[in-house]
């Protein structure tokens, strides 16, 4: 007598259940006449001010969408029951998947590109605000899919090296949570830390102000209420007491600031020290965005000091050039302006890009602006010839390059939605010296000064550390108890301070100061 195979009987057991899933469809079609004719005389016998027939389409509409929703249900259980089935001959078979189970690595690629497109409506939608802000409880909720471990690889690409991010890395470096920074009503964009004393934090959010933060303290020190929009940068002066920011109103404001620093209090143990390993469980838990108050004792500055209004859309970003003299605009007129600080004239417009722009730095010690756009490139513009000013355009991403910065010494690093980062040289920029491939889009990015450090914040609420080959570091902690609970925006180093070295924002409302022992990073690599 022919014996069944294990094969066959689970294609025929799979085969029954979508028979009688299908059945359980056409059961209720059947009934939806008699359910439309039953609300018909339940509205029929309701008092309201639409005439009937308005109320019956309206009735119309809403049973096709529970149609739609209840047809979407029944195919998500037998998709769920087939992938258990696909588990069951699986594990039959010994073969088994590390780091994630089939059915999250089966539909994250499917789930990855609509996330991605949702994310950028978002981002658009947010930093293009002008009017009053928006209601708190309207925030992305972007990513959401656990990481998919599967072994390391690299490939030598044409000059560069193509390094994987999901290679497994086994760094036992301590990356612990110190202090969360929270005020804000909306998301935030950018941060940065003073290059002068005193040492402070600053925040640019959606909710169109930007926050001063004792970083050893976590407090409020100052709040500029200067725009009428989202404030989607800042940058302080490399010398003075002064904030650049840039805002969705249209204009970037100069403004001074005033600050005295709290006593420091002692350092409270948030969380607990936490191996930066990929391999640590960690739950992808959405907690409730509660209500937040913003610090009402917190001093506020309402009028800037200079206003710069020659863009005619949203102004992206904005930077200081080197020794603080002039500064640099990105816009969404696909233009960057370069100022003056002193008499506020328009000194050069920098035009070239054919969609609009995203992001713009300048060079630490050189005269040198790097534009990054949704054209998929990224200039680099050359001011250290007063009588000539090059541009150089590069072509490396397939998607919005979202930020390009400038390294200390002769390279850029740029990231883009594609979920790559490449690291490039300024004396030979044909192609990247290394390319890190990621699972998630990539937004504002930094390098730590000292050791070259690249952070990366990520729209799936994750931030990695690769170092300048492409080496993946370590991945920052995070759980339902602490760490991003929205995409995160941007990160910012500051490895001249001894609790916090670095910082990371996001739309979840919050700053975070991390400490990140470098040491063990390098020992590690």
């Amino acid at each position: 007598m022919p014996v069944e195979s294990g094969n066959s009987a689970a294609a025929r057991q799979a085969k029954q259940k979508r028979k009688s899933h299908s059945l359980s469809i056409r059961r209720t079609n059947s009934t939806e006449q008699e359910r439309s004719g039953l609300q018909r005389e339940m509205l029929e016998g309701q008092d309201s001010k639409l005439p009937l027939s308005l109320r019956s389409n309206l009735l119309d509409l809403f049973s096709q969408i529970e149609r739609e929703f209840e047809n979407l249900y029944i195919e998500n259980l037998e998709l769920r029951r087939e992938i258990e089935t696909l588990n069951d001959r699986l594990a039959a078979d010994g073969q088994t998947f590390e780091g994630a189970d089939l059915a999250k690595g089966a539909l994250k690629t499917k789930a990855s590109h609509s996330t991605s497109q949702l994310s950028q409506k978002l981002k658009t939608t947010y930093k293009a605000s002008t009017s009053k802000p928006r209601s708190n409880s309207c925030h992305a909720r972007v990513g959401g899919t656990r990481n998919f471990s599967v072994t390391g690889w690299e490939l030598w690409g044409g000059d560069s090296w193509i390094v994987s991010s999901f290679k497994a890395t086994t760094s036992r470096a301590i990356c612990q949570l110190v202090r969360e920074y929270v005020g804000h009503r909306d998301g935030i964009w950018d941060l940065s830390v003073t290059r002068t004393q005193p040492v402070v934090l600053g925040t640019a959010s959606a909710d169109h102000t930007a926050m001063l933060w004792s970083i050893e303290t976590g407090k409020c020190l100052l709040k500029y209420l200067g725009h009428q929009g989202s404030v989607n940068s800042i940058k302080f002066h490399p010398t003075e007491q002064m904030a650049l920011t840039a805002s969705g109103d249209q204009t970037a404001h100069i403004w001074r600031y005033m600050v005295q620093l709290p006593t420091p209090q002692p350092v409270a143990d948030m969380s607990q020290q936490t191996p930066c390993e990929d391999d640590v469980d960690f739950s992808d838990k959405d907690e409730a965005d509660g209500e937040v108050e913003g610090p009402n004792d917190c001093p506020s500055v309402r009028v800037a000091t200079t206003t710069l209004r020659s863009h005619q859309g949203v102004v992206i970003a904005a930077d200081w050039l080197v020794g603080g003299k002039q500064v640099v605009t990105a816009s969404w007129d696909r233009a960057a302006n370069l100022y003056d600080v002193e008499t506020s004239e328009l000194v050069h417009s920098l035009t070239g890009h054919d969609q609009e722009l995203t992001h713009c730095c300048t060079h630490p010690t050189q005269r040198l602006v790097v534009t990054s756009s949704r054209d998929t490139t990224f200039r680099l513009w050359d001011f250290r010839d007063p009588s000539i000013h090059s541009v150089n355009v590069f072509q490396g991403h397939t998607d919005t390059v979202t930020s390009a910065v400038f390294t200390v010494g002769d390279n850029v690093v740029s990231g883009s939605d594609d979920r790559t980062v490449k690291v490039w040289d300024l004396k030979n920029m044909r192609s990247p010296i290394a390319t890190i491939r990621t699972d998630s889009a990539v937004n504002r990015i930094s390098v730590s000064v000292n050791q070259k450090i690249i952070a990366l914040p990520h729209d799936n609420r994750q931030v990695r550390l690769f170092d300048m080959s492409g080496v993946r570091l370590a991945r920052l902690p995070r759980t339902n108890r602490q760490g991003h609970r929205r995409m995160v925006c941007c990160s910012a180093w500051c490895e001249d301070n001894a609790s916090c070295n670095l910082f990371s924002c996001g739309f979840d409302r919050q700053a975070i100061g991390w400490n990140i022992n470098i040491t063990a990073l390098l020992q590690e690599k």
